[in-house]
């Protein structure tokens, strides 16, 4: 409901709302967590977050080592459980903010690329899903940070040999409970000449523990050890004691018990 910094790419009423409050995010949620046996669990639903009696009672009694969650903003896309984030397979959670600009475009070569063992899996028409199916065939589960980085390519490639000028604009989230691989970028190259002020959606992130105020007035507390990867903080504030900007153009990996490690897009190129 406080979305100061939303990113909705391709939304052309978007940039109005950049820096203040967008109405709502409105258009359904999902939450996905490791549950103890090291399978996932998720639920999705289409209405917001916020008018769910289920979710509630769901998050009382759920407890996790890994959750990510996210709530949907769809302005002409389709509002449908199977787009709903975060989507799920073999293990990995993943979600995405933002899009790939002129996705009708691209749709089917990206889609091609995912291996044909992968591509019965994906149940939706977003371009996250196929995000996500792109980065398993690439590899994330055996080295994530050059997975979600190949993934970025591949989507930059079609966006050159299709001539598309709407940049890709995104914030990744993907897990699989032991890590957590975070990527945040917007494209640089291409016909981007309408597009010059085109940014990378936000992430920000801080490590446990954290004290989280919540709307109700009371806290939670964030165990020492943990780290919490968001689009924006949780508060009606910017604490940078607390929260720390997430690079742009780069991808994070964050473990339990290591300090995170930050790659840019120029090292990974060149690696």
């Amino acid at each position: 409901m406080n979305a100061r910094q939303l990113a909705l790419p391709s939304y052309k009423y978007a940039r109005q709302f950049r820096n203040h409050d967008f109405p709502t995010q409105g258009e359904g949620f999902g939450m996905a967590w490791i549950r103890r046996d090291g399978t996932v669990g998720r639920y999705r639903d289409t209405q917001p977050a916020w008018d769910s009696q289920n979710f509630p009672e769901l998050a009382a009694q759920i407890e996790s080592s890994c959750f990510l969650s996210h709530v949907r903003a769809a302005p002409g896309g389709s509002v449908a459980a199977d787009n709903n984030h975060p989507f799920v397979h073999d293990g990995w959670m993943f979600q995405h903010n933002g899009g790939i600009g002129g996705f009708e475009a691209l749709k089917r070569e990206l889609t091609f690329d995912v291996a044909p063992a992968l591509y019965p899996f994906i149940r939706g028409n977003t371009d996250s899903e196929v995000c996500f199916y792109l980065a398993l065939t690439y590899g994330l589960a055996s080295d994530p940070v050059k997975a979600m980085h190949r993934m970025r390519e591949r989507v930059e490639q079609a966006r050159m040999k299709y001539q598309v000028g709407q940049p890709f604009e995104g914030s990744f989230a993907a897990s699989d409970g032991e890590v957590l691989v975070a990527m945040r970028t917007v494209s640089t190259q291409g016909l981007l000449q309408i597009y010059s002020d085109a940014q990378a959606p936000s992430l920000y992130w801080a490590e446990g523990p954290v004290h989280i105020r919540m709307d109700d007035g009371n806290s939670e507390e964030l165990p020492a050890g943990s780290f919490t990867v968001v689009s924006e903080p949780p508060e009606l504030h910017y604490a940078p004691r607390t929260w720390h900007q997430f690079p742009d153009q780069s991808i994070g990996i964050f473990q339990r018990g290591q300090r995170p490690l930050f790659y840019s897009f120029e090292m990974l190129s060149h690696s």
